[in-house]
């Protein structure tokens, strides 16, 4: 059977009143042959495919997901798919799905039952952007290996594209310390003149020019933005090439959010962007480096105002997720297309004219380094919303309950 052409039940059903007994009992044969055939390839497949109802209850599976998640078959049966898949907001998808507004969403997972592992999960709906669920169709990929290959890729790449961005890095200090050198010169001028007592002549006075004072504060102040420009691309450099472990203690993440919104709200408000910040109340504490979680806001933060032109709105959501804390940053920008979307985490990847690509790539190490996830989702012209899920507590395994 072609899985181009209609399937057989379809053809056969506008003529099953013209049939006789003979005719049905070939007709049922027929379907049960391609139920028989269809079953096969759903069984078949390589990658998870899990069914689940508008109630998040799983109706069927295959033999894949099965053997991803770590379950049986007496498990599986009707029970919801968050005992499988804690980590999700189910609600929330359903929720969008029931509104017609679910569109395919993309999450990684790292599991540990019934072995420590990483899967990619794809959702969409049943029925399309209908309003009203029908249920959810899952798709799980193990990337474990490509994971690992990923990093190891990465590793290698790293060192050869240190010579590469050393050589960027240089080109990029060497203007500030142009610059610096220039100013300094001028500085020493002044300095030697006021030492010899010596005033402006009084043709230059009469001619509007400032006072030596004056202009060796004006030297004064671009040398310190110079300073500080390459202190940012150092800073940069250093972390990209050799992150610090981060030092954990139990910390309010709504406080590092207020921190960092608190550092960033001049520059959003030059550019006429406001920020809403809807901290959740009572939020557990969980192990984590402020200082590091400081600097994925900071970046996101910046990426968000970088997408949004004059005006637009940045939120910032903090709540408490499975077994750890939900951070959310979301700004109203032109949003990422598809094909970009898959890559914006690679180092050097990246839109902007001046952009390092090193930003997303730092967030998500610093994430990583915490056990955390990080997922994204974009709609090109409507925004883009980055996801930061913290856990309250160190990975350790977690078993299914037994079977009652």
């Amino acid at each position: 059977m072609s899985l181009n052409e209609p399937s057989f039940f379809k053809k056969i059903l506008p003529k099953l009143h013209r049939l006789d007994d003979s005719s049905l009992q070939a007709v049922i044969k027929r379907l049960a042959e391609e139920r028989s055939f269809l079953e096969t390839l759903f069984h078949t497949i390589e990658d998870g495919v899990i069914v689940v109802n508008a109630k998040a209850r799983i109706l069927f599976f295959n033999e894949a997901s099965m053997r991803l998640l770590g379950f049986d078959r007496e498990q599986a049966e009707t029970h919801a798919i968050g005992r499988f898949l804690p980590d999700i907001d189910w609600e929330d998808l359903l929720r969008k799905d029931s509104e017609g507004g679910l569109q395919l969403q993309r999450h990684e997972l790292e599991v540990s039952y019934p072995r420590a592992r990483f899967i990619s999960l794809v959702v969409a709906p049943l029925d399309g952007d209908a309003v009203g669920s029908s249920g959810l169709v899952l798709i799980l990929h193990d990337i474990t290996d490509a994971r690992k290959q990923t990093h190891d890729a990465i590793e290698t790449e790293r060192t050869q594209a240190l010579t590469l961005l050393a050589a960027s890095v240089a080109h990029e200090i060497g203007n500030p310390l142009n610059a610096l050198s220039i100013h300094l010169q001028l500085m020493e001028r002044e300095l030697a003149k006021l030492q010899r007592g010596r005033p402006p002549a009084p043709a230059a006075r009469e001619a509007g020019s400032r006072a030596p004072l004056d202009r060796l504060g004006d030297y004064v102040e671009v040398a310190k933005g110079e300073i500080l420009r390459l202190d940012y691309i150092v800073k940069d450099f250093l972390q990209a090439i050799r992150p610090a472990r981060p030092v954990l203690k139990r910390v309010s993440v709504n406080l590092v959010v207020s921190e960092a919104v608190d550092l960033l709200r001049p520059e959003f408000a030059n550019r006429g962007i406001s920020i809403d910040q809807e901290l959740a109340a009572g939020l557990p504490e969980p192990l984590l480096d402020a200082g590091q979680i400081k600097q994925v806001l900071v970046n996101l933060m910046k990426n968000a105002m970088q997408a949004m032109t004059k005006g637009g709105r940045l939120t910032l959501r903090t709540s408490e997720g499975s077994q750890g804390v939900m951070l959310t940053v979301e700004d109203t920008g032109h949003g990422i297309p598809p094909e970009e979307l898959t890559r914006i985490f690679e180092p050097f990847f990246t839109t902007r004219k001046k952009g390092s690509g090193l930003g997303l790539m730092i967030v998500q190490r610093i994430v990583t380094e915490h056990h955390g996830r990080i997922g994204v989702e974009s709609h090109v012209g409507k925004g883009t919303q980055f996801r930061v899920w913290l856990p309250l507590h160190e990975p350790r395994p977690r078993l299914l309950p037994q079977a009652t």
